[in-house]
Order: structure tokens, then sequence, then C-alpha cells
């Protein structure tokens, strides 16, 4: 149902909510008030709307007529959640001229989460506008049958987009196709391919911004300035768009700072941003292939179909057919990349995020505990288990919880004739029939639900007594380590442990040149494929940023009520705190900031395939761009993307160097002799530092575009030095016979060596990654026909898989975690007892397997599947059997 939305804006700025819902919205009338007590004062709440039993509740200014501080609104909150469990709350401050809306997301196996969205009065657009009233906006017609899940869906902004996503995945393979054949000037149909793709995701990136309108206000920027030239150039004249207008929007427009640009750009292209990003960079293909000519007519047919979508560069609910956001393709990207390459298959978010969160979080709970071991200390008062004890409900997943603890926290009893047999074998009729739905999960029978029921309760009592004070017992026991972290973060109540996670999360930036530099968490995937375990592992940081800041903002706010209140502070306490606050102030908004960093600094990706990791930069490239505001402060004031050109990279992963020691242990002793390992080294420490300054002058004002290309060359050029060196290196080990070029460039196509010892020197310096995830390749070897992987001791294992899993080893920090999705094999046989000493000799390892049918885990692929999580290098631990894991 289409929303006045100047209706909303005027009701918005009046305060005027119980219109707003009721008379816009077509909410229902609800009057209900519940009184809360906190450490800072009384509230009086007030309930004015609900929508089957979703219920709207105001809650007034503190007693300095403000909105009440994140901690006061964090326990309003959970206090009223024991009152109406699905609700809405709006903070209102006491001259009515801000607003806060605050929300609680419940998503199935995931954490709970606060959304917040603020208005002020005055204000003529932003999220709660433009996003969420739209999608709690109620029709007449739509009242007989609506249900409070209903209604719950909608609040949460869910949507599905399975029917957009088929129709627009069929016609992107074959519009893609019909582009390949439209380019010239690639002889190689491969190449010609992998820049169909480049050019494709380009103007999808423009697609995207130009609905935003960041292309001179055009929102069908791309089609008019094609007609436009089309008749300033004249009747005729099929080559002109390619070569007159999009190379230099892309390379001199869109990838230089207007200061740049030269004086005749701007009559050509209009006013347009700087975005950076490398995405528009002079390709390589563009630089072998010089003669590239691609006709208008390719893109007349290519903006027909992409004309017949609506492209929202946000994350507002798909209401129609036809309308794509950067998830939709997300997901369209990686079912075209996985039917092209074989052995990859697409991996659900579900099982993307289990994978993510309990390897990540592990680790980042493990070095805060190095960092601040008081409030690990299980018999500490501000021992971080006591979260557990307090509340064990808020850690059981919720299908765990199902039909056994209702919402008050009480255990729903058995009907008499199963309890009846729950001691008494013999009493145990019925057993095998299907549950009802109160208690059920769906096709579970009452022999599952009781075992279930005991697991349940069993968790709950361990968790209420105390028993759970490792981060090892939340993986053994399946525990929600997500809400456990976030919760955490939350309710630290001293700086020690907040500054612990933050440092994790970003490292340590030299104030003074006397300190040393230490980066934050890496996070590599080695078939990174177009990033869907990166993305998983963005979702996973993401809410830790952003619960740090709040708690860094809360820090402050208390300093500075302590302040007014006449007490005696100490005014540069939190130092770091308002540097850090300070910084994000310079971004467009808090979550571009947060997404940039993660971005930055903690993913890393490798895939053989090129297109791939242009597939994967152009999904991250997008998720910042839809943070950027529509109309906030111009385009000239929009933040240039990174360049992750150096985070995501295309080559082989189980070809190359990965090491110093791999390169000794290789090099014969005449090259050992003459200093070779030692020369590889510092020209890698080299091309290392250069590297940290290119990625420095990205962060700094007023660095130009010119100069960061220079910067860019720069580092570009020292690592292929490296490369080419160890390339030859490596190939006479193969047995390539280096005086006929030829071999050697068909080793060099063939193996797509990629050597982490340079790539990734600064991490592979320090040990290794911290966290390593993914899904490998199932492929035989004897399918494997383009290269030979050499020195693995998993090799006799006879899968690609095996020897990614082998490999992940040596890339992982002595103190890292490590999960993937592989076939069961891994576990149960003989041919892969090699492997599985390889992965027990280092650490202790969760295992849970999976059967083809009834239910796969992912499309695609006929393989019964496992997913193995380990630790490196830590004590081993026998782990619960009922916990779907093997201790090792």
């Amino acid at each position: 149902m289409p929303v006045d939305l100047s209706r909303c804006r005027t009701l918005l700025n009046a305060c005027d909510l119980d219109g707003l819902f009721v008379e816009v919205l077509g909410w229902d009338r609800h009057k209900a008030s519940h009184r809360i007590v906190t450490a800072a004062g009384e509230f009086a709440l007030r309930g004015f709307a609900e929508k089957r039993g979703f219920a709207v509740f105001i809650c007034p200014a503190d007693s300095h007529g403000r909105i009440p501080d994140h901690q006061t609104r964090a326990f309003i909150d959970r206090e009223l959640t024991k009152i109406a469990r699905e609700h809405l709350l709006i903070y209102v401050n006491a001259d009515r001229s801000e607003q806060l809306w605050q929300w609680v997301r419940r998503g199935k196996d995931q954490p709970i989460k606060r959304r917040e969205f603020g208005w002020r009065k005055g204000q003529a657009s932003g999220l709660i506008l433009e996003r969420v009233l739209p999608s709690i906006t109620f029709a007449l017609s739509e009242e007989e049958g609506l249900t409070l899940p209903d209604v719950t869906s909608r609040a949460t902004v869910g949507f599905d987009v399975e029917k957009v996503t088929k129709r627009f995945f069929e016609r992107f393979q074959s519009e893609h196709k019909t582009f390949h054949k439209f380019i010239t000037g690639i002889k190689d149909v491969a190449d010609r391919d992998w820049y169909a793709s480049v050019m494709l995701n380009r103007l999808m990136f423009c697609y995207f911004i130009q609905k935003k309108g960041l292309l001179d206000g055009d929102h069908d920027y791309l089609r008019n300035r094609l007609i436009r030239l089309q008749q300033s150039k004249g009747k005729g004249n099929f080559w002109s768009f390619y070569r007159h207008f999009l190379l230099r929007l892309f390379h001199e427009g869109l990838g230089q700072k207007p200061s740049a640009r030269k004086k005749d750009l701007d009559a050509l292209v209009g006013r347009i941003p700087y975005l950076n990003g490398g995405l528009f960079d002079i390709h390589e293909l563009e630089t072998r292939h010089s003669e590239i000519q691609i006709p208008d007519e390719a893109f007349e047919r290519l903006f027909a179909f992409f004309d017949e979508y609506r492209w929202h560069l946000d994350e507002r609910p798909l209401r129609e057919n036809n309308e794509i956001n950067p998830d939709v393709l997300g997901y369209i990207f990686e079912k075209y990349i996985n039917q092209k390459q074989m052995g990859a298959y697409y991996t659900k978010e579900d099982i993307t995020g289990y994978i993510a969160q309990n390897t990540i979080l592990p680790f980042i709970l493990d070095h805060a505990a190095k960092n601040c071991a008081i409030a690990f200390k299980a018999d500490s008062s501000a021992s971080v288990w006591r979260l557990l004890k307090d509340d064990p409900d808020a850690y059981i997943y919720e299908p765990v919880q199902r039909g056994v603890i209702d919402e008050k926290g009480e255990v729903i009893p058995l009907p008499p004739e199963i309890e009846a047999g729950v001691g008494d074998v013999a009493k145990r009729t019925g057993w095998n029939k299907p549950a009802p739905a109160p208690y059920a999960l769906p096709t579970e029978t009452w022999r599952e639900h009781v075992a279930r029921r005991q697991r349940c309760l069993e968790l709950r009592r361990k968790l209420a007594a105390g028993e759970v004070t490792t981060v090892n017992d939340l993986v053994t026991l399946n525990l929600d380590i997500r809400q456990f972290v976030e919760d955490m973060i939350d309710r630290c109540e001293g700086p020690e442990l907040l500054r612990a996670i933050w440092r994790c999360l970003v490292g340590h930036v030299p104030a003074q040149s006397n300190e040393k530099h230490e980066p934050g968490i890496s996070i590599l995937d080695p078939t990174c494929g177009s990033g869907a375990f990166l993305f998983a592992a963005l979702n996973i940081l993401e809410p830790l940023y952003e619960a740090c800041l709040d708690r860094m903002e809360a820090f402050l706010e208390d300093l500075e009520r302590a302040k007014a209140a006449g007490e005696k502070v100490d005014t540069r306490k939190f130092g770091d705190f308002r540097r850090t606050l300070a910084d994000v102030a310079e971004h467009p908004n808090q979550r571009y900031f947060i997404l940039k960093s993660i971005i930055v600094n903690n993913l890393y990706g490798v895939d053989i395939m090129e297109e791939a990791c242009e597939i994967c930069k152009l999904r991250l490239f997008l998720k910042l761009v839809a943070q950027v505001q529509e109309g906030v402060g111009g385009i000239d004031k929009i933040e240039p993307l990174p360049d992750i050109d150096f985070n995501i990279r295309a080559g082989n992963t189980l070809v190359g160097f990965t090491g110093l020691a791999a390169i000794e242990k290789a090099a014969p002793t005449f090259l050992a002799s003459v200093g070779f390992v030692d020369a590889i080294k510092e020209r890698a420490e080299q091309a290392a530092s250069v590297f940290r300054l290119f990625r420095e002058m990205q962060t700094k004002q007023g660095v130009g575009s010119k100069e960061l290309a220079e910067g860019k060359t720069l580092v570009r050029e020292k690592l292929n030095t490296l490369h080419e060196e160890l390339d030859r290196y490596l190939a006479s080990e193969y047995e390539v016979n280096l005086d006929k070029p030829k071999l050697f460039a068909e080793w060099l196509k063939s193996h797509e060596p990629f050597h982490w010892f340079v790539d990734f020197y600064a991490i592979m310096a320090k040990g290794g990654f911290d966290v390593i995830v993914g899904n490998p390749p199932y492929v035989q070897l004897s399918e494997v026909e383009e290269y030979s992987p050499r020195g693995f001791r998993t090799l006799d294992g006879g899968d690609l898989y095996g020897l990614v899993m082998e490999r992940a080893l040596g890339l992982l920090a002595t103190d890292g975690a490590f999960g993937m999705i592989v076939p069961v094999s891994v576990v149960s046989t003989d041919g892969f007892a090699v492997l599985r000493k390889v992965l027990l000799a280092e650490g202790p390892a969760w295992t849970s397997s999976f059967a083809e049918r009834p239910s796969k885990l992912f499309t695609g692929v006929e393989k019964r599947l496992a997913i193995w999580l380990m630790r490196y290098r830590q004590e081993l631990c026998i782990v619960d059997d009922q916990a779907a894991t093997l201790g090792c």
C-alpha cells in the first residue's frame, strides 16, 4: 500500500504519533501504561497503537528533558519485553523536537539486536520516513487474516527475493553472453568473457548510484547520456558511447578528483562524485588490449534489460517482482560464479554465519581474555560469565527452547501420557508419533521432543549453576555466542574490557614513532568466490563495532553527567574514546565508518577466478555506497571508496610460496648461499612498507587521485618484481624449461601461482591470519587438468578440499581459529586419515555431519557434508556428544 509520505513528514515533525499510526498507517488504538524504574529514574510508558498484539509505546524524556541514555534505553527495553514481547518503543525529548525509534530484532538463531532510528523536527527525509513507515503501513484490505507474525515480519523489514532473483538471474546469464559477443579487440575467449563481467559490474554499480541521484541528479543518467551522445555524434555513428563517454566517465570522472579532471569533462559527464575504489581504474585488460570496441547496440540492449527493474541502493523491503538491491545481486553472483567454477557451490547465509560466528567470536574472546583477564575469571564479581548465570534463557537458541520453556520463563509440562514414559520405558506409548505444534519443531516426534527437552533443561541447569566458564564451552554447547558477546560489550562496567575488544577489532595505529603497529583481526577466505563468507564475517563484526562505539559514547555521557553534577572528574579520562568518536565523525555516518573499517582492515580473500574477485569487490563497494545519504552535503562531500585490490586477490591458493620457510625448504644450496632468501625477505619488507604508505594515503584529507594512482602503481611494481622472480623459481621446481618463454607463459597461465608471503607480507610476517573460513571446491585431483599442486601431505586423499584445508593450516596464526564446510569424508573415510591426522595435531576440533536427504545444506551438490571447526594449538578438550560435536 502506498503511504502518503508528505503527510507522514508533517505528523512526524509535529510529533503527532497517535495520528500518524492510527490515521495514516492503519494501526489500531491502544491504551496501556507501564512504569519502569531504572537507575536514572522512573519512566511512565504510554501505549497508543497496536496491530495484532504488536504494541507501540512512547517513553518520555529523563529528568534533564533529554532522551534517556544508551544504558537506560537498553534496560527499559528489556523490562518492556517481559510485558509486551513484540513492540516498537519511541523516545521523545521534553520539547518533542527529537524522537528516537527503537525496535528489537529477533531473528532466527541470531542475537537480539536493538535498532534505533532518529528524527529531528524540521527534517525532510530519513530512514524512518523512507524505510520504516512504508514497511509498517496496513491497508483495510489486509485486515482479514492478518496475524502477529505478519505484523512482526513487516516490522523486521523482511523480504522474500526468490522470485525476482530467479527471473533476474536467468536474464542476466543470457544478457552476459550476448554482451560478450558484441566485444571486439580481445581474441582470447576467457579474457573477453572476463571483460564483459568488468563492464557489467561497472554499469550495474552506476545503475545503483544513478537511482540515488548521485550522477548529475539524473535517475536515468546512462540511458539519457547514450541518447544525447548519439544525437550529438550523428545518426549511424554507433561506436561512440563506449569510447567517447563510458571510458572517460569511468577513468577520468568517477576515478579522479574534480580538481584533476580536464575542463571539457564536466560538459560531457555533468556533476558526478569522485569514488576511487579501484573499480574505475584502467583495467589490466584495457591496458593489454588497446583496440577494444563495443557498439552502442550492446548498451541499448543492456539498458533495456536493466530498465525493467527498479534499483534500490538500500535495505528497504522489496514489495514488487521488479525490484533489485545489492543483497539480491549477491545471491545472483554467487549462483553465476558457482555455475562457471567446477566444484564450487552457493553457501547459504545460515551456514556461513554459523561458521563465521564460531571462529571469529572465540578468537575475539580469547584476545580479550589475554588483555583483560579479570573480566574472564569465573570467581570475579565483574566476570562476563555471570551473564550466562543471571539469564540462562537469553543464550539458549529459541528452537531449543520451543515447547519446553514459555515466554515467562516457566517450564511447559508434558502431557501426562508422555510424562509417564520419561522414566518408564514400558509406558512409552505414542512416542514415535508426531508431537503437536505447541510442543514440537517441524516433523518432530514425541521421542525427539523429549530428547531435546532434556538437553534444553540440562543446558539451563548448567548455565544457572555457573558451570559454563570457558570459550570452548560456548561452542561445545552450541550457545548463542553472538548474543553473549554483544551483551558483554553492552553491559561492561569498566573501560578495560571495551578497550581489549576494540583493539582486537581495529588493531593499534601508533600515535608516536616508538610505538608498534598492530593490525586488527584478519579474516581470510582462501577460496572466496564472490564473497559469501566475507559477508558473513562482516555481519558478525558490524554489530560488535557498533556496540563498542555505543558503549564508548555511554562512558563519555556518564563522565559529562558526573561533571554537570559537580563531581570531581578527570576530564582527560577516556581520551582514546574521544579520539575514536572524533574519527567516526569525519565520515558520512557511523555505519559507513564501521563498514569501511571492516572491509579495509579485517577482510581478505583469494580466488582462482579473476571474475569472482571482481564481483566480490563490487558487492563490498555497493555495501559502502548504500550508506551515503542522498542530498547530505552534496556529491562533492562523498567520501571516496577505499582501494581493496590488495585485500581481494586473484590467484591459485594451492600453488605458490606461503612464507620464508617454504622458500628456504625448496631453495637449492647455491641460491641459499648467495643470500637469495634474505634478499627476498628484504624486498618483501620494502613492498609492505610502500603498501602501508599507500593505505595511509587513502585515509588522509587532501591527497589527490594522481598521488593515489602513483602510490598504487609503485606498490604493484614492487609486488610484480617479486612475483616474477618467485614465479620463475617455482617454475623451475616444476621442471619448466625457463629458456623457452612460451612454456613458462603456459605454465603461468595454467597454474596462476599466488605467493602469500609477498601479497600478504604484514599478516604472514606476524604469524598468519587470525581466522580462516570457507567452502573449498569438492573436486577429485584426477579431474584437475589445468595445474598440479605439489608438496602437500594430503595428496593421497585425492580431493582439492583436503589440500585447501592443509594450506589453510599453514596460513593460520598460532592462536587462530579455522572453520570450513566440506564433504563428510573428512571424518569418515580411510582415504582422508592423513588429513585428519594433520588437522587434529594442531588443536581441538568440533565437527557436525549432515545427511544428503531429506534436506540438503545447500543445493547443487549431491554429497553428505560436515562442518569442521578448530582452534589452533590450544589444549585439547573432550566435548559433549549431545552437542552434535566430536571431541578430538
